[in-house]
Order: structure tokens, then sequence, then C-alpha cells
């Protein structure tokens, strides 16, 4: 972090920019963490797709299957190679514990992380009373910006009272909103009491043009389509955003439309096993990616793994869309 604590609502206002990704942590096949795919995986994202932040640690990354040494240690490598690529980094530190959160954010802080975000603390069960005590414990023990996430997987929501609350903090400075049915009404309560005081983010994809146009929003904070929906030599993503960041519209209306087949496969294997079945479709996400030439391997125990027959199936449906024959590096099934 290159401020001061007192400025940390400043620092997030200034470089909350574009896209930042939500990358998942890549293991080998014996469930270790991948150290040289994920050095891969970066070199990927900061060299190749040219990604302005990358969000580690978090509910793509199995954060509650990593041990807190490997939480730590992952932020270290993502830190090394972010600064080498030239993009910024957030790390998830939150835990049900707010002593191992306050470790894991000084941590993060120690090791060169940007930005801190923290989950809605989700155990034991809390009023909004104690939510705040958590968040302002944490806080008042660190110097980094912390940005609340108010989980979908979570028990509860924040209110936008609480969420106004807890952004009267010193030090925290962003909100990265639940994705549900009210979340477009939630964004616009929680952006009238707060005003300019955090960045707000609301993280899904296919609105993200609306809420540049609409709410003003100028970061997509955090999800993993600015990798599983283009290429070294094919960014549609970053075209409609910086369009769309410049107040062109209708142009990056154009651009974006063209994603609307990847769009629906991602609906069909990532988004409707939560809506249908409640599962993270995390598995998902790590064999999309390898297809595009990244470091996926399995999921950690909690999470179903893909089956040979799921992967034929997404990758007959992404060929079918044409991302595949986009990357020399695409791998079979």
């Amino acid at each position: 972090m290159k401020y001061q604590k007192s400025e940390a609502k400043e620092a997030s206002r200034a470089q909350f920019r574009g896209l930042w990704a939500a990358i998942t942590t890549p293991f080998t096949a014996d469930y270790a963490v991948d150290e040289a795919g994920l050095r891969r995986n970066m070199r990927h994202l900061t060299q190749g797709l040219h990604i302005e932040g990358v969000f580690c640690n978090g509910v793509n990354g199995e954060f509650w299957a990593l041990t807190k040494e490997e939480r730590k240690r992952i932020v270290e490598i993502v830190v090394e190679e972010a600064q080498r690529g030239g993009c910024k980094v957030m790390a998830h530190t939150g835990h049900h514990s707010a002593h191992e959160a306050v470790e894991l954010t000084r941590h993060a802080e120690q090791a060169g992380a940007d930005f801190a975000i923290a989950m809605n603390p989700y155990y034991p069960p809390m009023s909004e009373d104690t939510v705040y005590d958590w968040f302002k414990f944490v806080a008042d023990r660190v110097n980094i910006g912390i940005w609340m996430w108010d989980a979908l997987y979570s028990a509860y929501n924040f209110s936008p009272e609480l969420t106004a609350r807890i952004a009267g903090i010193e030090n925290v400075c962003g909100l990265k909103v639940s994705r549900n049915a009210n979340s477009l009404e939630h964004y616009a309560k929680v952006k009238k009491l707060c005003g300019d005081k955090i960045v707000i983010s609301e993280p899904t994809e296919s609105r993200w043009l609306q809420m540049m146009r609409d709410y003003g929003q100028r970061v997509l904070n955090s999800v993993p389509v600015p990798y599983l929906f283009q290429t070294a030599s094919w960014l549609p993503v970053r075209e409609y955003t910086e369009l769309g960041l410049q107040g062109r519209f209708d142009e990056a209306a154009a651009v974006s439309k063209t994603l609307d087949p990847l769009r629906e496969v991602q609906k069909r294997w990532m988004l409707a096993k939560w809506v249908n079945e409640k599962t993270l479709g995390i598995a998902y996400i790590k064999a999309w990616s390898e297809m595009l030439g990244m470091a996926g391997g399995p999921v950690r125990p909690g999470l179903p793994q893909i089956t040979v027959e799921e992967r034929r199936a997404m990758r007959t449906d992404l060929e079918q869309t044409g991302l595949l024959a986009r990357t020399p590096t695409a791998k079979a099934a």
C-alpha cells in the first residue's frame, strides 16, 4: 500500500477502475497449492489480459479450504507477480475469528497488497451492532484500506444502514455488493447513504455496462469473467469497459452484445449451479480456464469435482461460441 491509513478512502477512489479478476487457487493432483501454476496464471492476467487488479483468496479461491499459512503464501505470490506485471492486489482476509482476520490483514499489508477485503463474518449469529464491532476491531488494528464484501453465500446481508455505519470507519473504503435480485435497489440505497465516502461495486458482469451508465460505477470488482471471456488476442470485455468508462455507451453495448453466447454458457455451468443446487461452481471455473491454457486442478473437499462427461459437454459449448479457436493454448477435454 502506498498511502496512509487516513488516506484509504481517497486511495480507493483513485485506484479502483476497470476490471478486477477474482482468481481461483490452482491445486496439483494431490491437492497441494500449485505455486508454479499460480505464477503462470498471474502472468497471463497481467501480461496477456492487462487486468487492473486481482482479488485473491476469495470464494473462487476456496479460502475456507486453505490453511492460514497457505492464504499468506498465496498473497505473497500474487503480490510479487502483480508488482512485476503492473496490477493491483486485493486480498481477502476475512475470518470468523476477528483475531485471525487481524493477523491475515496485517500480513497482506506487510506483503504489499494494495487493499484487503472481508466478507460478512459468518459465525456466530450476529446482530448489526456486533457485525459493526467485528469490522471496527479489525480495522482499528491495521493500516491498509478494507473493503466490505456483502457475500451472497452468508446467512445474512448488510442493511444499507449497517453498511453506512461501517463505512464511517477510518480505513473502510469500499463495498462489494451482494449479487441478488435486490442488489440494484440495495446499491441505490447504500449510495444515497454513503455518497462518495466509499467505492461501491455491483459485481455482475452482465450488469456492468448498466452500472457504469446509470450509477457511475467505475470498477467491476470482482469476477472470473476477465479471464473466462477473453484471450490474449481477443479482449472484448476490456474493449467495452473502456468504451463505457469514456461514456461511449452505444459503442460499448455493441461490443458487449457479442458476449451473449458466452454468458449463456456461464449461466449453464456456473450460475445455475448456485441457483438450482446451491453449489459453488468453482470446479467449472477451473475447467473452463484450463481449456484456455491456465492452471486449475481439482477443487478441495467440500465441493463437487467436474465429471469427465461435464467437461466434454462444456468444451462443446465453448467451441460453439468460437472462444477456444481464439487461443493456441486451448487444451483438450
